[in-house]
């Protein structure tokens, strides 16, 4: 159970992974000690799951992001499709979906040319992909992996 001293340590890391346990432990009123043990139980249980760099996607060539609906032939819990798809570098998210198509996939290239080489050349040679539809985003105002985070053990307010 995540109660609020975890849900705090959750939603301060989240933030700047890169704090200390030192100033962790302060700003939650732990110590270090405690903290790291709280922090510890959470990456064994699986609610941490890594730690990773945010990057400005303009500034290493990769402006251009594009969400890709794939309607692919094949069973519908085999998720091939999706699993090849996942594996493309300029991947980010892949979606199974309800509707007519199969997958909504996030994706991040260069520029329209990129974009084209990447349907054509990865999306177009796994072999159960029928058919896509792109759209390209024109600005991209709220872009996060923050989740709003609140102790387990308390009622959600959306019930």
């Amino acid at each position: 159970m995540i109660d609020k001293i975890d849900a705090k340590l959750l939603d301060i890391i989240q933030r700047d992974a890169r704090l200390s346990n030192v100033t962790l432990a302060a700003r939650v009123g732990l110590t270090k000690t405690a903290v790291f043990e709280r922090i510890r139980k959470m990456e064994a249980a699986g609610i941490i799951q890594t730690y990773v760099a945010r990057l400005n996607p303009k500034k290493i060539g990769r402006g251009l992001v594009a969400f890709v609906f794939v309607r692919a032939e094949e069973q519908f819990a085999s998720q091939q499709a999706g699993k090849a798809l996942a594996r493309i570098p300029e991947v980010l998210e892949v979606h199974n979906i309800a509707g007519e198509d199969c997958y909504l996939v996030k994706v991040r290239v260069r520029d329209t040319d990129a974009l084209g080489r990447l349907l054509r050349n990865k999306f177009g040679k796994i072999k159960s992909i029928r058919s896509t539809r792109t759209t390209i985003a024109l600005d991209t105002l709220k872009e996060s992996g923050w989740l709003p985070i609140a102790p387990i053990s308390e009622k959600s307010d959306e019930a």
